[in-house]
């Protein structure tokens, strides 16, 4: 829960920024001079893209979540069986242990999503956030893309 009150909070800050900035870019174009004007519309390609990007990341979280809760309810989803240190940090030895099982169990099924988002699971475990995302966006792919819940 708090990591999506974190979420939420953080998009929210970034869309009252674009809008922000976006304003400082209509203000620029608005002025009407040459410079002004390539100013004002360099400005407002920064909210684009950046909007573009909350879109496309909201849209991947929610996925990932709702592959998450569909393998929930099949009693699927990975234990958690790392070990940790005092501070409660994953000891790092673990984490490599349960990757290669998942990365394993990933090989023998290249074609299931639950084995992916698994290894996703693993990869992030192990610090290595680029290839959790690359493997949790396999496993999207493989479950069909987006489901429409009612």
């Amino acid at each position: 829960m708090r990591a999506k009150i974190t979420y939420f909070l953080t998009a929210a800050v970034l869309v009252v920024y674009f809008v922000l900035v976006g304003s400082r870019g209509l203000m620029l174009i608005r002025q009407g001079t040459a410079l002004t004007v390539v100013f004002g519309a360099a400005v407002l390609i920064l909210p684009v893209i950046g909007v573009w990007f909350l879109w496309k990341n909201t849209q991947f979280v929610t996925r990932a979540n709702q592959l998450a809760t569909e393998l929930e309810a099949e009693g699927g989803l990975p234990v958690d069986e790392l070990e940790r240190d005092q501070y409660g940090r994953i000891l790092r030895d673990s984490a490599d242990e349960v990757f290669a099982r998942r990365k394993a169990e990933t090989e023998d099924a290249p074609g299931d999503w639950r084995s992916w988002f698994r290894l996703a699971v693993a990869y992030h475990d192990a610090r290595d956030t680029p290839r959790a995302r690359k493997a949790m966006q396999r496993a999207i792919a493989l479950h069909g893309g987006p489901r429409r819940t009612a």
